[in-house]
Parts: structure tokens; sequence; C-alpha cells
């Protein structure tokens, strides 16, 4: 029943010795591969409550990141205003307000409320056509009226009740 090919033995090794050297790990579930993160690294993240991420945006620096990385040792007086918003770049992947600039994710969240609630108005019209029965035929208006002389006529709960409101001389309501 479980039957590998010496080709696909193979690759499956290959691909396990690959996720044992990587940080992060993949692994095998029904049929697809699943990226998990390796959350006991040290991450980058751009968020406003954390303002000091575990790790810098950028690992590997270019000779000239690097010569700036020195020049960072010595006084902050000599550098220039360039010098140090690239200083920052390789620190920082965002400024504060470009991690407050809004997304305009609303806008998807909004479209994706009035799709739900306009599929669902189909379900409730469909449903009306048809599954459920019809209207009983007391629901008229004529019937509606009918049973309201019928009630007055004899005289229901003539006291206080309903018939007590209906004028019989005049024939109108009180």
């Amino acid at each position: 029943m479980l039957h590998l090919s010496a080709g696909r033995l193979g690759g499956l090794l290959s691909r396990r010795g690959l996720m044992a050297v990587s940080t992060s790990s993949v692994r095998m579930g029904h049929g697809h591969a699943v990226e998990q993160a390796d959350v006991s690294v040290p991450m980058y993240a751009d968020r406003i409550d954390t303002p000091l991420p575990d790790k810098a945006f950028k690992d590997e620096l270019t000779a000239a990141e690097k010569s700036l990385k020195q020049k960072e040792k010595g006084p902050w007086t000599q550098l220039s205003k360039e010098e140090k918003m690239a200083l920052y770049r390789i620190a920082f992947n965002k400024t504060y307000p470009e991690m407050k600039q809004p997304t305009g994710e609303w806008k998807t969240v909004v479209a994706g409320m009035l799709f739900f609630f306009g599929f669902t108005g189909l379900i409730v019209i469909w449903q009306g056509m048809y599954v459920y029965p019809a209207t009983p035929r007391t629901f008229d208006e004529d019937w509606k009226a009918r049973q309201i002389q019928r009630m007055l006529d004899m005289r229901v709960n003539p006291v206080e009740g309903f018939a007590s409101q209906w004028d019989y001389e005049k024939k109108q309501w009180k």
C-alpha cells in the first residue's frame, strides 16, 4: 500500500536534509507542504506596539552599508542627515508615520460584508419562492374584515374587550 519509488524516496530524503538546515521547517500534511516559521530565532517585524524588533531589518549588508556601520560607532555629529536615514533603514523597514498610514483594508472588509449580505438576501428570496408554502388565506385583508365583523356579531367580550369598543347603534368604532 505504501509504495515509494527510488526517485521519490531520494527526493523526499533530500527535502528532509534541506529542512534540517533552514531556520523554518516544512511539514507534510494531506499531500501538501506547510511552511512553519521557527519562532525560537529572532525575527523582524514592523509593529507600532513593539518599537524595538528582535533583530535588524537587513541581515546582509553591502560594502557601503558596512562602512556606514563603522562610521556609526564614531560621533554622530559627523554624520549627515542622509547617512542617519540610511542607518535607520538598515535597522528598520518603516518609520512610525509609514506604519500608521491607512491601508485601505476596510474597503475589502466592507465589500466582503456587502457580498455576503447580498448572497444571504438572494437565499432568503429563493426560499420564499420555492421552499416556504404560500401565505394562508387568513392573512388576506377581506378575511380579516369578515373575522372582525363576526366577532362583533358574536359580541366577543362586550364589557372590557373587543366588542366594548364598537357602538352597535351607530355601527362604528367608539
